[in-house]
């Protein structure tokens, strides 16, 4: 006999694991809630809950990490981190319900609420007329195009809507599920464009990429109301929106009367300062806490939750080493309840990783990301060359035991 460890990794382990065994199929559910170690941060917590927490979770055979100073009493909060398998949390969940004070009422709402958003791995988006966009059962490409010739990557630019067509067909046959269109460069030190330009760039490079992919999802790049509205017009399908609503507060309820799915993605003071690098306590608890607060300003204007992607915004007001961290911590995101995009293809993180000054040399890195993120089941990723990333994506799937 020779023992060898057995990967849990995900639920196709553990059917291989019950069938090696021989147990009963039935039981999967119970060993399911027990297979993986799940962590959360839960911000600033009254010394007492702290403790009271990392009691009743060593109890179910979790634990919880606190400040040193917790168990005297000599700091009036701490930063916890709860760690247990889903039956360990679930079962502190009940326990907390009869345990309504040092907040401790406010720990269970919250936990409760990022347990249920963790079960959410599949989304389907209303897209007005036509089918639901199906986010979740794989990682899906979003193609870039450039209607532009200032884009900082020479390989999406398409200068013309003749162009822009003729690039969207190719990205579609090389398995592009979304072709996301802008025409305003978001590069540093590009200049802004106004109103009027980005429109006249833009709106016939969707009509001509809707003329030639009839059936294909677009989502038009861009942070203005009223041409987001000529967009949807010329047949958008999607609002990518990098300011968030921040920028034009007449987005949000264009959306809502449209009910065209938006991408909220995290900068800081678009367009102006969204490229200079800005100081964070707790990058992903910032992060989080941003899309809460855009998340119920989208709701308040009438936008539907089902309607609403997060982009977490990698190279915008982030330098390379906190670009680095939003990436290592994807994850943490999934506690939204929503789907993310992650849009990294060729940045300036990976040139600076890799010392690569040039764009054109950042396929590889590009590549990596890639792998990372559809690894941690990221729904869909934003990038340049296609085939290449579509090819990535699925041989990280394979590997996954997923079906493709």
């Amino acid at each position: 006999m020779t023992i060898y460890r057995f990967s849990l990794q995900n639920e196709t382990d553990l059917w291989d694991a019950i069938s090696k065994t021989g147990a009963d199929e039935r039981s999967f559910p119970f060993f399911n809630r027990k297979r993986e170690v799940i962590s959360f941060l839960l911000p600033e917590i009254d010394f007492r809950a702290a403790n009271a927490l990392k009691q009743e979770l060593l109890s179910r055979g979790g634990d919880a990490i606190v400040h040193k100073n917790a168990i005297e009493g000599s700091v009036p909060r701490s930063n916890v981190v709860i760690m247990g398998t889903l039956k360990a949390l679930r079962g502190l969940s009940e326990k907390l319900c009869a345990m309504p004070y040092w907040g401790l009422d406010r720990v269970r709402e919250e936990l409760e609420v990022a347990l249920a958003a963790l079960a959410i791995r599949r989304w389907e988006l209303p897209i007005p007329g036509r089918e639901r966009l199906s986010l979740g059962e794989r990682t899906k490409i979003m193609g870039i195009i450039n209607a532009n010739n200032d884009s900082f990557y020479s390989g999406s630019r398409a200068g013309d809507a003749g162009s822009c067509a003729a690039l969207a067909s190719k990205m579609h046959e090389e398995g592009a599920d979304i072709i996301d269109i802008g025409s305003e460069s978001t590069r540093p030190g590009s200049s802004p464009l106004s109103s009027e330009e980005e429109a006249d760039r833009l709106i016939p490079a969707i009509r001509a990429v809707r003329c030639e992919l009839p059936g294909a999802i677009i989502s038009a790049d861009t942070f203005r109301a009223e041409t987001a509205a000529a967009a949807i017009d010329a047949g958008a399908d999607i609002i990518n929106d990098i300011s968030a609503g921040l920028f034009d507060d007449g987005m949000f309820p264009l959306l809502a009367r449209t009910g065209n799915p938006v991408v909220i993605m995290h900068a800081r003071d678009v367009p102006d300062g969204m490229h200079r690098s800005s100081v964070y306590g707790d990058i992903i608890g910032e992060i989080v806490s941003f899309f809460t607060r855009r998340i119920e300003a989208a709701e308040n204007a009438g936008i539907d939750l089902g309607q609403i992607i997060l982009d977490p915004g990698i190279g915008f007001s982030k330098d390379t080493g906190q670009n680095l961290r939003v990436l290592e911590r994807i994850e943490s995101f999934f506690t939204l309840g929503r789907p993310l995009i992650v849009g990294h293809s060729r940045k300036s993180t990976i040139g600076r990783v890799l010392g690569l000054n040039d764009p054109a040399q950042r396929l590889e890195g590009t590549l990596a990301v890639s792998a990372f993120c559809a690894f941690k089941g990221v729904p869909v990723i934003r990038v340049h060359d296609v085939a290449r990333n579509f090819h990535a994506v699925r041989m990280i799937e394979a590997l996954k035991g997923e079906n493709l």
